[in-house]
């Protein structure tokens, strides 16, 4: 294991045989990388949230197709495809709603069909594409998004969309990032629970970056867009339907009704890849139900307990409760199916 710099915020390091991923669980008091030499360590880092956030998972799970195919051509080579179509449908198990993981494995999927003279060359320089077509497309986003924000004083974001959930640079921090550097901007952060991303995440990765931040509970959110304080949320996704109906972290879509009655904007952050076309709406979206002892203290964990606890991550915002849907491939303000047709022409 390694430690992090200020300098380097990463979530995922490919050391060309390994992959390091820092365990966000341990954030901030403790910056640790882990080391997973193969799919099995990858898929549990996914699933126990070392590593999370729609893009970053998807890259994960590339990185550990690539290990994969570097494992099982050393220890298989009569057969080495069999075993890695066996990883890539495990790693499709670790977590069900963020749909960059199924894209990902499907350029994997793809490509594990294909001759090929050096496997591991290949599913590496793979693997390697998607990470680095995230941040592109991340830098790309944050510039579009800080266009829509000239004059704003404040906004407020959910969750952690940054550099820890991404390739690099984030979704939604991404925005907040270039907007920074245009203009004076008052930035909020709710604590996003169970988990705490934004208290744990989100206001340290900004501080590394000498933004001011302001943390608030959640449930402080409506008396601070009461108070004019903020002219947008800002949030990223984790599987957009093709109607634009969107699923992000847990209380995302409680945000949006309350911008709507307060006046303020919207904004939702995501690479192309979180567009699921093949679903019309925002029903059809599987949404985790983790276990509830990350909700209920241990006393409550008996045979016969009259307290349990509902523990869904995601939920799902209606299309008509979003201002703006910023893609590295084009804005659609005020999302429709019209409009979201006119960015899959784009396409």
């Amino acid at each position: 294991m390694t430690l992090q710099t200020k300098k380097t915020v990463q979530a995922l390091q490919w050391t060309g045989t390994s992959l390091k991923v820092l365990d966000q669980r341990q954030l901030p008091e403790t910056l640790v990388y882990d080391d997973y030499n193969d799919a099995a360590g990858v898929t549990e880092a996914i699933a126990t949230m070392r590593v999370r956030g729609a893009p970053a998972i998807g890259i994960a799970a590339a990185y550990g197709v690539a290990l994969s195919v570097i494992q099982h051509c050393a220890e298989n080579p009569a057969n080495w495809q069999e075993k890695v179509a066996g990883d890539i449908a495990m790693l499709a198990k670790s977590r069900p709603t963020a749909v960059n993981l199924f894209w990902a494995l499907a350029q994997m999927q793809a490509l594990l069909a294909q001759p090929l003279t050096n496997p591991q060359a290949a599913f590496i320089a793979c693997a390697e594409k998607i990470h680095a077509d995230d941040i592109i497309a991340n830098t790309t986003m944050g510039e579009l998004g800080a266009d829509l924000l000239a004059g704003v004083k404040g906004v407020m974001t959910h969750c952690n969309t940054g550099a820890l959930a991404t390739g690099g640079y984030g979704t939604a921090l991404g925005v907040i990032r270039s907007a920074t550097q245009r203009q004076p901007l008052n930035v909020y952060a709710g604590e996003t629970r169970p988990w705490l991303q934004g208290a744990r995440l989100t206001v340290w990765e900004l501080a590394q970056d000498d933004i001011p931040v302001t943390l608030l509970a959640d449930s402080a959110a409506a008396w601070l867009m009461r108070s004019g304080a903020i002219d947008w949320v800002i949030v990223g996704a984790d599987r957009i339907a093709a109607n634009g109906d969107t699923a992000n972290k847990i209380g995302t879509y409680s945000l949006a009704v309350l911008a709507k009655q307060h006046g303020v904007k919207f904004m939702v952050v995501a690479p192309i890849t979180t567009i699921d076309w093949a679903i019309e709406n925002g029903d059809q979206i599987e949404i985790e139900q983790r276990d509830q002892s990350e909700l209920l203290p241990a006393c409550y964990h008996k045979e016969g307990s009259l307290v349990s606890a509902w523990n869904p991550v995601f939920d799902v915002t209606p299309a008509e409760l979003i201002s703006a849907l910023v893609t590295e491939r084009g804005v659609v303000l005020n999302p429709t199916e019209q409009g979201m047709r006119g960015l899959k022409d784009a396409i």
